[in-house]
Protein backbone atom coordinates (compact mmCIF):
# COMPACT_ATOMS: atom_id res chain seq x y z
CA UNK A 1 0.00 0.00 0.00
CA UNK A 2 2.59 2.75 1.05
CA UNK A 3 6.39 2.59 0.67
CA UNK A 4 8.06 0.44 2.45
CA UNK A 5 11.30 1.65 4.68
CA UNK A 6 14.26 0.91 3.18
CA UNK A 7 16.06 -0.41 5.92
CA UNK A 8 13.84 -2.76 7.90
CA UNK A 9 15.16 -2.12 11.65
CA UNK A 10 16.49 1.47 11.59
CA UNK A 11 13.29 2.86 12.99
CA UNK A 12 13.45 0.28 15.86
CA UNK A 13 17.17 1.55 16.56
CA UNK A 14 16.87 5.13 16.52
CA UNK A 15 15.54 6.86 19.86
CA UNK A 16 13.20 9.40 18.50
CA UNK A 17 13.37 11.52 21.64
CA UNK A 18 16.87 12.06 21.31
CA UNK A 19 16.40 13.31 17.53
CA UNK A 20 13.84 15.77 18.95
CA UNK A 21 16.49 17.57 21.28
CA UNK A 22 19.06 17.93 19.20
CA UNK A 23 19.70 21.55 17.80
CA UNK A 24 18.62 20.67 14.40
CA UNK A 25 15.83 19.47 14.81
CA UNK A 26 14.69 22.43 17.13
CA UNK A 27 15.37 24.83 14.65
CA UNK A 28 13.67 22.73 12.02
CA UNK A 29 10.33 22.67 14.39
CA UNK A 30 11.14 26.48 15.08
CA UNK A 31 11.08 27.01 10.90
CA UNK A 32 8.31 25.27 10.30
CA UNK A 33 6.22 26.37 13.18
CA UNK A 34 6.88 30.07 12.48
CA UNK A 35 5.44 30.05 9.22
CA UNK A 36 2.20 27.69 9.21
CA UNK A 37 1.10 28.98 12.78
CA UNK A 38 0.67 33.07 11.86
CA UNK A 39 -0.08 31.87 8.63
CA UNK A 40 -3.09 29.63 10.20
CA UNK A 41 -4.37 32.58 11.95
CA UNK A 42 -3.87 35.09 9.08
CA UNK A 43 -6.70 33.02 6.98
CA UNK A 44 -8.72 31.80 9.38
CA UNK A 45 -8.98 35.94 10.38
CA UNK A 46 -9.97 36.06 6.46
CA UNK A 47 -12.09 33.17 6.28
CA UNK A 48 -14.23 34.18 9.45
CA UNK A 49 -14.22 37.71 8.31
CA UNK A 50 -16.11 36.63 4.62
CA UNK A 51 -18.08 34.40 6.42
CA UNK A 52 -19.06 37.49 9.29
CA UNK A 53 -19.57 39.67 6.36
CA UNK A 54 -21.76 37.33 4.16
CA UNK A 55 -23.62 37.15 7.42
CA UNK A 56 -24.11 40.53 8.70
CA UNK A 57 -22.96 42.76 6.17
CA UNK A 58 -25.52 42.11 3.27
CA UNK A 59 -25.77 45.22 1.72
CA UNK A 60 -22.44 45.82 1.51
CA UNK A 61 -21.59 42.06 0.02
CA UNK A 62 -24.54 42.20 -2.19
CA UNK A 63 -22.76 45.45 -4.06
CA UNK A 64 -22.77 44.99 -7.90
CA UNK A 65 -19.44 45.30 -9.21
CA UNK A 66 -20.11 44.58 -12.88
CA UNK A 67 -23.17 43.14 -14.40
CA UNK A 68 -23.91 40.58 -12.24
CA UNK A 69 -21.07 39.95 -10.16
CA UNK A 70 -20.79 41.42 -6.65
CA UNK A 71 -18.17 41.87 -3.41
CA UNK A 72 -19.23 38.76 -2.30
CA UNK A 73 -18.60 36.83 -5.23
CA UNK A 74 -15.36 38.51 -5.59
CA UNK A 75 -14.23 37.37 -2.19
CA UNK A 76 -15.68 34.47 -2.39
CA UNK A 77 -13.68 33.49 -4.64
CA UNK A 78 -10.67 34.99 -3.59
CA UNK A 79 -10.93 32.68 -0.76
CA UNK A 80 -9.61 30.14 -3.41
CA UNK A 81 -7.10 32.65 -4.61
CA UNK A 82 -5.61 32.91 -1.21
CA UNK A 83 -5.61 29.14 -0.39
CA UNK A 84 -3.85 28.17 -3.29
CA UNK A 85 -1.56 30.93 -3.09
CA UNK A 86 -0.56 30.00 0.42
CA UNK A 87 -0.31 26.45 -0.66
CA UNK A 88 2.18 27.63 -3.47
CA UNK A 89 3.75 30.20 -0.92
CA UNK A 90 4.72 27.09 1.82
CA UNK A 91 5.80 24.64 -0.91
CA UNK A 92 8.51 27.26 -1.48
CA UNK A 93 9.64 28.06 1.75
CA UNK A 94 9.79 24.62 2.06
CA UNK A 95 11.81 23.64 0.11
CA UNK A 96 14.16 26.38 0.92
CA UNK A 97 14.15 26.42 4.59
CA UNK A 98 12.81 22.88 5.73
CA UNK A 99 13.74 20.38 3.66
CA UNK A 100 17.47 21.01 3.99
CA UNK A 101 17.40 20.36 7.21
CA UNK A 102 15.30 17.53 7.34
CA UNK A 103 17.46 15.91 4.74
CA UNK A 104 20.10 16.78 7.01
CA UNK A 105 18.43 14.36 10.23
CA UNK A 106 17.61 11.69 7.96
CA UNK A 107 20.75 11.33 6.57
CA UNK A 108 21.91 11.13 10.48
CA UNK A 109 19.09 8.79 11.16
CA UNK A 110 19.94 6.32 8.73
CA UNK A 111 23.63 7.16 7.84
CA UNK A 112 23.13 7.41 4.20
CA UNK A 113 22.09 9.92 1.84
CA UNK A 114 18.98 9.95 -0.68
CA UNK A 115 18.36 11.52 -4.36
CA UNK A 116 15.49 13.68 -5.02
CA UNK A 117 13.29 10.58 -5.27
CA UNK A 118 14.29 9.21 -2.22
CA UNK A 119 16.93 6.34 -3.66
CA UNK A 120 19.55 5.78 -1.73
CA UNK A 121 22.67 7.18 -3.39
CA UNK A 122 25.96 5.15 -3.84
CA UNK A 123 29.25 5.57 -5.19
CA UNK A 124 31.23 8.89 -5.43
CA UNK A 125 29.24 10.90 -7.64
CA UNK A 126 26.59 12.16 -4.76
Amino acid sequence: MGKEPRTPGAAASVDFEEVQSTVRFQELRKRHRSFVFPMAVAFLLWYFAYVLLADYAVGFMSTKVWGNINIGLILGLLQFVTTFAITGWYVSYSNRKLDPIAAEIRNEIEGHEFDTDGNTVTGVNK
